[in-house]
């Protein structure tokens, strides 16, 4: 699938994945933080901002798509980072291609299936997308109309914030949602699946480059013991806590990951 995607500054080429109902915009403060020093791509993952839709949403279709854009870009090597689904990609991709990075970043999230992280935002995520389901637009005419009814079902400032991010005005002036809501509540259990690590890792994935687990010191989607078990993987990994950031780490406390996205230059 071709991908949307926005470039930013000039440098070693870096890729951003954004979470589940975010887009390439939700990262814009942070590649251009990041712009004297990389080149910064954010693309659209399917089913979500500009790129296109599909019934297909699963982490082996995301990962691939992501390969298609890097071929289509001409990078050869790339550092990676992904937040949330994101992440999980991104992990995804690392797996399949590990000759083709230089570096990983996985931000607020375990790839590794746990039932009580699972049990903990399952609740929240399946409310959101009904709530945008059972949402019609067409009774509003402006974007603080939109919100404030909203606010009834998704009461958390950032979040609703998130989700607003998710309507554009067509050129009727009617609201419509970019995001493919019923395509992902019908895979939810598939966005909430773990990755499946390969009976025989490749080597590369052990030793070829640096990886950098961020949490959120406010959030629950990393429970504390799955780093033990992603050092098996990744023994040189190193566990970054960001202070004061919740599950939107990125912009809860921008300062602190763009510091953790320059240490790959180090």
């Amino acid at each position: 699938m071709k991908l949307f995607c926005r470039k930013y500054g000039s440098g070693p080429p870096l890729i951003i994945l954004h979470g589940l109902y975010g887009s390439s915009d939700n990262w814009i403060t942070i590649a251009r933080n990041l712009s004297g020093k990389f080149t910064v791509y954010l693309p659209d993952q399917r089913n979500h901002g500009m790129s296109p839709h599909s019934d297909h949403h699963d982490y082996d279709s995301m990962r691939d798509d992501l390969f298609e854009l890097a071929e289509d870009l001409g990078l050869g090597k790339f550092f990676l980072a992904g937040h949330s689904m994101g992440g999980k990609t991104a992990m995804n991709f690392a797996i399949r291609w590990p000759e083709k990075l230089y570096g990983l970043l996985i931000a607020d999230i375990s790839p590794l299936r746990s039932e009580s992280s699972e049990r903990a935002v399952s609740k929240e995520h399946l409310a959101i997308l009904h709530t945008i389901l059972s949402f019609d637009l067409s009774r509003f005419s402006s974007r603080s109309e939109i919100e404030t009814a909203l606010a009834s079902d998704i009461k958390d400032d950032e979040t609703r914030g998130l989700i607003m991010k998710n309507i554009r005005r067509e050129s009727d002036n009617a609201f419509v949602w970019k995001l493919n809501a019923e395509v992902l509540l019908r895979n939810f259990d598939r966005i909430l699946k773990g990755i499946v690590l390969p009976d025989n890792i490749p080597g590369e994935i052990i030793t070829g480059f640096p990886v950098y687990f961020l949490k959120g010191e406010l959030s629950g989607y990393f429970p504390d013991g799955d780093f033990r078990e992603l050092l098996k993987i990744f023994p040189a990994a190193e566990f970054i806590v960001v202070p004061g950031a919740g599950h939107w780490l990125h912009t809860d406390n921008p300062e602190m990951v763009t510091k953790c996205f320059l240490k790959f230059l180090e």
